[in-house]
């Protein structure tokens, strides 16, 4: 298996991917491509015990700053988004994972492998990023997480068909719960947006359980969760800043004072306490922070491209862009455009018919 890893792309690159990628390699036992400036890039690789590793390394000579517009990724033809795309297109890799700038990744992943197209049936205009979000008691996927800020309410419809077929297929979730973010759970509460996507839903033929409100995303009431990427990327950065500030504070509190010392003392082994960082939580608050460490998933599938393409934090550490790897390794093993094409054509009629048009979905037929 060959993965194709942009090592110039995020807030660290190269340094931390190059870091990232060699734990990859070694860990997963895949071949990373190292994507890039060759003259950045070998010196780093170097620093690294890389014997028996396979991280080959395929120039690029330019890169899409974070800073930048997506048309960069037009001017800029040898970026190393574009350069990282084309080895999935041409063969030359079976994945590619990108920190860098997301709608840079995703507009270079348009432009190089084109959308799903399902013959006589589902045609995917935008892509979207999906994401495991901390349910309970399983995670569930939310989509889109940035790619789309303003979509139409047939993408949205579009969004959840593909996060149906990735729950179902991938997850092994039968008949997956869909659900849309709304400031209420009425059907005529949220945006424009929202309540021209309901009625869409509920004639698909999914399993559409209704809106689903800011504060019941965490408690498992849907399986799969759309929302437009402004929406959706506010509500993954928000999360992140909560878990983050509670993880913070409980530290905090949990070392303050001789009581509290002694306490965790008499709870946690002297081994465990003598470990740094999340050390100090008992091996449960640890369970929970792992669960909600965004660095534990890696990176967001691109869904609705022909090829498989997954973006990362920008500021993913070495430990993050691993995991991307390895959850892009899990998506070429799970064969992920096929088995999404494959769910496309199964979908029920009623769901092809009202992805495809602009306005009110039809009524089914009886």
């Amino acid at each position: 298996m060959k993965i194709a890893l942009d090592a110039m792309g995020g807030d660290h690159a190269p340094d931390v991917v190059i870091e990232g990628a060699v734990m990859a390699a070694r860990e997963l036992g895949v071949e990373v491509v190292l994507v890039g400036d060759r003259a950045r890039i070998q010196p780093l690789l170097a620093r690294h015990d890389t014997a028996g590793l396979s991280l080959p390394i395929v120039h690029a000579s330019q890169v899409v700053e974070m800073h930048e517009h997506t048309l960069a990724v037009k001017e800029k033809r040898d970026n190393s988004m574009t350069v990282g795309v084309r080895l999935v297109k041409d063969g030359g890799a079976d994945a590619f994972v990108t920190a860098g700038n997301s709608g840079a990744g995703m507009a270079a992943a348009l432009f190089g492998l084109g959308r799903i197209r399902v013959p006589g049936g589902v045609k995917i205009d935008r892509p979207a990023l999906c994401t495991f979000y901390p349910a309970a008691p399983n995670p569930c996927i939310l989509l889109d997480m940035g790619a789309n800020a303003d979509p139409q309410p047939e993408n949205l419809l579009q969004f959840a068909m593909m996060g149906a077929v990735y729950a179902g297929r991938v997850m092994g979730i039968a008949n997956p719960r869909i659900g849309i973010v709304s400031n209420g759970e009425e059907a005529d509460k949220g945006t424009m947006l929202v309540r021209e996507t309901y009625p869409l839903l509920q004639r698909s033929g999914l399993n559409f359980v209704g809106n689903v409100e800011g504060k019941d995303i965490g408690r498992g009431l849907a399986d799969v969760i759309v929302t437009d990427g402004f929406t959706g990327n506010v509500i993954i950065k928000l999360s992140e800043g909560l878990f983050s500030f509670l993880v913070r504070h409980l530290r905090s509190e949990l070392t303050r004072g001789g009581l509290n010392k002694l306490g965790l003392v008499l709870l946690i082994p002297a081994a465990v306490l003598a470990l740094p960082g999340l050390a100090l939580l008992s091996p449960a608050l640890r369970r929970i922070v792992k669960r909600v460490d965004y660095a534990e998933y890696g990176a967001a599938p691109l869904l609705g491209v022909n090829g498989i393409v997954l973006i990362g934090h920008g500021r993913s550490n070495a430990k993050a862009i691993k995991n991307a790897v390895r959850a892009a390794a899990r998506a070429v093993e799970n064969d992920l455009v096929h088995a999404i094409e494959a769910g496309l054509k199964e979908l029920p009629p009623s769901a092809a018919a009202a992805a495809g048009q602009t306005g009110p979905a039809p009524e089914p037929a009886a």
